[in-house]
């Protein structure tokens, strides 16, 4: 199979055309993908971001919402084919849908609504947390250093919260972390760059349990309120609960000046790494 000619867009994801205006591909290269050294896997987000960016091109409209739903993995030298389904397109909101998939083996599916509607009103009432600015705050580690992947492409720090030295603590008291981050290389604000960022929720699981954990996203869903230009993202994480083998959370996702930009939503099953 010979590779689909590379794109030309400017984000980290980098999905390609072809002759079939509704069918998308994805080559799956490790540095969009996670996990430990032998065993790679593309990151759910980037997923999630492929689908978007695919709706988003094949409608003509902006992402409003979309969820995500992980079945299997998708390995480095494959080549994830991004099918966009449309359902219904109406005066001002689509209703499509992907499905993910290598060959025959389903990867994920997506749901989404896109559009605008003429409306000028504009408020929010979720604010930024108080936290120190990016500069005052450490690198956020990582297990894997050596390996290109995923965390290779991001500079996250820690603005609040525990992480790589929560071995056997005490539980958080309200399950709160807070984030800085931004891609290496400057990429647009784009709803596909924000899924990327929200699919880091499970990060903090770790924090709230005052152990090395962390989990694997059984979903990821984003809902876009406002794009912005900004080098670093606040992301304000909250793990709602932890029960039965599975993790619940969110995170709001901010600009620098505190526009709110997105919110996201995501459960996982739970991986206890210090065991």
């Amino acid at each position: 199979m010979q590779p689909p000619a590379p794109s030309i867009a400017s984000e980290l994801v980098d999905l390609r055309e072809t002759h079939n205006p509704h069918r998308w591909v994805l080559p799956v290269e490790p540095r969009i993908c996670v996990g430990p050294p032998e065993g790679k896997f593309l990151f759910g987000g980037v997923g999630l971001a492929a689908s978007i960016a695919a709706m988003e091109r094949t409608t003509g409209r902006p992402a409003i919402w979309a969820t995500a739903q992980y079945l299997s993995y998708a390995k480095p030298g494959e080549f994830l084919d991004v099918d966009v389904i449309v359902p219904k397109h109406g005066k001002h909101v689509t209703q499509a849908r992907v499905v993910g998939h290598v060959g025959d083996r389903e990867v994920l599916t997506v749901n989404a609504a896109l559009g605008a509607r003429p409306q000028e009103i504009s408020a929010q009432w979720a604010r930024m947390p108080d936290v120190p600015p990016p500069g005052e705050c450490e690198l956020m580690p990582h297990f894997d250093v050596a390996s290109e992947d995923l965390h290779q492409q991001f500079e996250m720090r820690v603005a609040k919260g525990r992480y790589g030295n929560a071995r056997r603590g005490k539980l958080s008291k309200d399950g709160h972390a807070v984030l800085w981050g931004r891609p290496k290389e400057l990429r647009p604000i784009t709803s596909g760059l924000l899924a990327i960022i929200a699919d880091y929720v499970p990060s903090a699981t770790g924090h709230a349990l005052g152990r090395l954990a962390g989990a694997n996203s059984l979903d990821n869903t984003i809902r876009v309120r406002e794009l912005r230009t900004t080098e670093w993202m606040c992301c304000d994480i909250r793990i709602h609960g932890v029960n039965a083998g599975f993790v619940h959370g969110r995170m709001h996702i901010f600009a620098e000046d505190g526009t709110l930009m997105a919110t996201a939503s995501q459960s996982g099953i739970l991986r206890l790494w210090d065991e």
